[in-house]
């Protein structure tokens, strides 16, 4: 809704990084979904499986630039934090389980479209977060950041609980040069126990025959008011009128 009121285009991006954990079929499965719902993406879906050669380049200008140091620790090394605590940060290994981002801010800000100014503790909300695992699987956050910048990605929709990632998708694209990016971060469907609704709390998949009745919760926590049963698209064409224009910063 965000990028037809701006008269943009929506991208498709699978996520696919991690190739023994992809489920068989799941590619072909989201995109009968999204249909199913109405949502069209404009070009061909974009997959990072294809993108390993790109990612591993700028892996490699980061750390000529001194902006990340290799890391010997195992999960179990720091499993008593909440973020990684820096332990490799000044030994200068060679080589390492992994390779991390070396972060040099406190707090790390930006002008949210939805949430208005966002401060980040980079120490305790981040840490030096992961570029490359000891799997030789490239993180989340390098991944997505390299891909945003290369679509020319000008907004991002999403949930309120990955304002952290953002301000490490940040920091990466202000490390490689990337023009910036405007965030909008919708607050989370919760379950009656208050938990995100996600495969991590056992939610049950939407359904395609359920589509017009999930748009129409979905539009109905999003405030947009209550959009009468119809087709998909109908439903997302209303829906579209009645989503905010683009704020400025």
């Amino acid at each position: 809704m965000d990028a037809r009121v701006a008269k943009g285009q929506w991208k498709l991006r699978i996520d696919d990084l991690d190739g023994p954990r992809v489920v068989k079929g799941s590619t072909d499965s989201i995109c009968r979904i999204l249909e199913a719902f109405g949502l069209t993406w404009d070009g061909a879906p974009f997959l990072q499986s294809s993108r390993f050669e790109r990612y591993q380049s700028v892996l490699e200008y980061l750390m000529q630039q001194g902006r990340t140091y290799h890391c010997r620790c195992s999960r179990k090394d720091w499993q008593n934090h909440t973020v990684y605590p820096g332990t490799c940060r000044s030994s200068g290994h060679d080589e390492g389980r992994a390779i991390r981002f070396k972060t040099t801010l406190n707090t790390f800000q930006w002008q949210d479209l939805e949430q208005g100014r966002i401060e980040v503790n980079v120490g305790s909300d981040i840490g030096d977060f992961m570029l490359k695992n000891a799997h030789g699987i490239f993180s989340y956050q390098l991944a997505s950041a390299v891909d945003d910048v290369d679509m020319g990605v000008t907004d991002v929709v999403r949930g309120a609980d990955l304002m952290a990632v953002t301000a490490a998708h940040l920091m990466i694209q202000e490390a490689i040069g990337g023009d910036f990016i405007r965030y909008r971060h919708l607050p989370l469907a919760l379950s009656n126990a208050g938990e995100k609704l996600s495969k991590a709390t056992d939610a049950p998949a939407v359904e395609a025959k359920q589509a017009s009745e999930v748009l129409q919760r979905a539009f109905l926590h999003l405030g947009l008011g209550t959009v009468d049963l119809d087709v998909p698209r109908r439903m997302l064409d209303v829906a579209i009128a009645k989503w905010p224009h683009r704020k400025t910063q």
